[in-house]
């Protein structure tokens, strides 16, 4: 399958002229945007510097999983971001769902797709991952910082993608600009940076609405053997996601869920 043509920064510049990212840079290779973005964090760069890269070679997901796809169909984008010292801590909790809702609704802008909404980490059309992200809160030496990272399935084949119940645009016979796409994530997301430092109630609610999660009947991966079946009820306000099981009411703060079909 031919590559995806590679993210323009020029473009996207001019695309994102009047958000918060300004300092953005493609790199033709890297290992992992987040960790790469982390290390500039480290020795000083800005907020809102934005990494991207179509050729990412040790891409993370959540508990250092692994994430390659081969060069040129998938975008990997990473965001610095350096809250105010007044926001609470409590609400660094809300960077990941933050990012989720930026990605799923711009790309769903972007492609028109049905996208889906997983709670905690994913994006999907029709059940099979198009996105993933990963939020990670980063030590700089002073003012603390946070790297919002995402990858977009672009341009790959049923064989070219890391899992077989991955999708990508191209796939779903969705528009493939990758600049575009990453524009309208970009845009979605300092939309809700703004207010999810001005108004934390107003995320949460959002966030609530479009996680497609709630209200579906879920599998929760609690270990190697053990695992819990129930119905996504709602997420709390530190984030987590609330799971009933007959009378009882769990909540977890991460974990690995499976949307499950009635009849499973």
């Amino acid at each position: 399958m031919p590559a995806n043509q590679p993210p323009d920064p020029n473009r996207l510049r001019d695309l994102l002229a009047t958000s918060d990212w300004w300092s953005i840079e493609v790199l033709p290779e890297v290992g992992s945007t987040n960790r790469e973005l982390a290390l500039r964090a480290a020795a000083g760069a800005v907020h809102g510097s934005v990494l991207i890269t179509d050729n990412q070679t040790a891409g993370r997901g959540r508990l250092d999983r692994s994430w390659t796809t081969p060069p040129g169909v998938a975008v990997a984008c990473s965001v610095l971001v350096r809250p105010p010292a007044t926001i609470p801590l409590g609400h660094w909790l809300w960077l990941s769902p933050v990012l989720g809702l930026a990605v799923s609704r711009g790309v769903r802008r972007f492609s028109g797709l049905a996208v889906q909404l997983k709670w905690p980490n994913d994006v999907l059309v029709a059940e099979r991952k198009l996105s993933g992200l990963l939020a990670e809160r980063v030590d700089t030496g002073g003012h603390a910082a946070a790297i919002l990272g995402f990858g977009i399935n672009v341009t790959a084949s049923a064989e070219e993608l890391p899992v077989p119940t991955a999708t990508s645009l191209l796939i779903e016979g969705a528009p493939t600009d990758a600049t575009e796409l990453l524009a309208h994530v970009l845009a979605e997301l300092a939309a809700l940076w703004r207010l999810w430092q001005h108004d934390l109630a107003a995320v949460r609610a959002a966030y609530r609405a479009e996680c497609d999660t709630v209200g579906r009947r879920v599998r929760v991966l609690l270990g190697p053997d053990r695992e819990l079946v129930g119905t996504a009820i709602g997420v709390d306000d530190s984030g987590s996601l609330l799971v009933e099981t007959g009378s009882n009411v769990q909540a977890f703060p991460a974990g690995d869920v499976t949307h499950l079909r009635t009849a499973d």
